[in-house]
């Protein structure tokens, strides 16, 4: 068993180089079974769900060369298998981007009900309905998706709710389909531009990602030879923002879209810290306790989710009562029970927190109950007073690189320790 010991207070300071997004690296691998040929991607982030991802390509009959740790070289030319390996899908939420490039690419795939992190309620309906549209037939049975279609056929397909997954899903199963499909109540978030901006570099047509109609014109192959940079995580830099305005730090983000981080920006300004726009770049720094504030959950360009965790850290040092309102996930909360142990004073009830702010917090054994939630206890135990041991380290790795690395870079007094 591994965990990470964390001995604060500190004050974060210093520059922090942000690597490529997981939300869009773990859609783009599944993307390249699309592609009868070769292609290179870089700025893959070194994580757990990312050396899945290039084990189930394996599994199937791609082909991966690492050219170094965040770079890949990939050939799907002779893929073997419609079955996917179901003790490596079950292990992460985006083994379900499988289904739509395969029925696309071999019209056919059997592929295990997906895991990740336990926030609620995930249903896959709306890929269902999307895939059943353009004309594959699609059936669960014990914890399996069978999913096979003779042809893929462009249609019109409405989103009832908008979802992230879904709307790439469809748009991977499109790809190869006669005619064209529109996906109306898209998603808007940065990593369904960035597979779109892939599949096109590929060869694919798709137009109108990240506004809410995506309409995508069936092309008869995607021809590979070609190389794609992944874009920054939105979510890893939010994450160092708000633990430099938590911990009353001074932190510089390098390699950025500061335009991604547009929601945390102006959160991050309501409670009293200062951000510095530089283009490919942002400095955030905060010199005071951060003032009380609202917050409600939103898909993008809202506050993400996915910084929820994050941002309760601050809200819990917070000068007054703050409110955090979860639209998305109604498990999502399960972080509060932790950081009350160290001595915040939160009160959690469905999707609602109220964070009644507490002036410091104090190092505690603490477990991280999914990946964002891990990302706040260490931003907890570096402002916490004395040693934080954070445990059930494997969500943490799911999605942060050398997490450790990186806040000892810039201060922290962070090590993982082998029990």
């Amino acid at each position: 068993m591994e965990k990470l010991v964390v001995t604060g207070p500190t004050s974060l300071k210093g520059d922090v180089l942000i690597g490529g997004a997981k939300n869009a690296a773990v859609a783009i691998l599944p993307a390249t079974l699309l592609i009868d040929g070769e292609c290179t991607i870089e700025n893959l982030p070194n994580i757990s769900d990312i050396k899945i991802s290039c084990e189930i390509l394996e599994k199937l009959g791609a082909k991966i060369t690492w050219i170094d740790k965040n770079t890949i070289k990939i050939d799907t030319r002779h893929i073997t298998t419609t079955k996917a390996p179901l003790d490596l899908t079950s292990k992460f939420r985006a083994s379900y981007y499988i289904i739509g490039a395969m029925l696309s690419r071999m019209g056919e795939i059997e592929v295990g009900m997906p895991g990740g992190c336990k926030l609620g309620a995930r249903p896959i309906d709306q890929h269902i309905k999307g895939f059943e549209l353009l004309g594959a037939e699609v059936t669960v049975e014990k914890g399996t998706i069978y999913a096979k279609s003779k042809e893929l056929v462009g249609c019109p397909v409405y989103m009832d709710i908008v979802s992230v997954g879904a709307t790439i899903n469809v748009m991977l199963s499109a790809v190869l389909a006669k005619g064209t499909t529109i996906i109306d109540n898209a998603a808007k978030e940065p990593h369904i531009v960035d597979v779109a901006n892939f599949l096109n570099t590929m060869g694919a047509d798709i137009r109108g990602a990240g506004t809410d109609v995506i309409k995508i014109n069936g092309v008869e192959k995607l021809h590979g030879n070609a190389t794609y940079s992944v874009v920054p995580d939105q979510i890893e830099a939010g994450t160092f923002m708000l633990a430099a305005v938590a911990t009353q730090g001074n932190v510089t983000l390098k390699n950025c879209i500061t335009k991604h981080l547009e929601s945390i920006t102006a959160k991050i300004i309501e409670i009293g810290g200062n951000v510095e726009d530089n283009g490919d770049s942002i400095r955030v720094w905060c010199d005071k306790r951060p003032r009380k504030a609202n917050i409600k959950t939103l898909p993008y360009p809202g506050f993400p989710t996915d910084l929820q965790p994050q941002m309760g850290i601050v809200l819990s040092l917070a000068d007054g009562t703050s409110i955090i309102n979860e639209s998305i996930w109604e498990s999502r909360f399960q972080y509060t029970e932790e950081l009350n142990k160290m001595g915040a004073k939160i009160t959690a009830q469905g999707k609602t927190a109220v964070f009644e702010g507490v002036e410091n917090l104090y190092g505690a054994p603490v477990y991280s109950s999914d990946l964002r939630a891990g990302a706040a206890l260490v931003i907890a135990g570096t402002v916490a007073h004395g040693t934080t041991e954070i445990f059930n380290l494997e969500h943490i790795d799911r999605g942060y690189e050398n997490i450790e690395e990186k806040f000892r870079k810039i201060g922290a007094n962070i090590q993982r320790i082998k029990e």
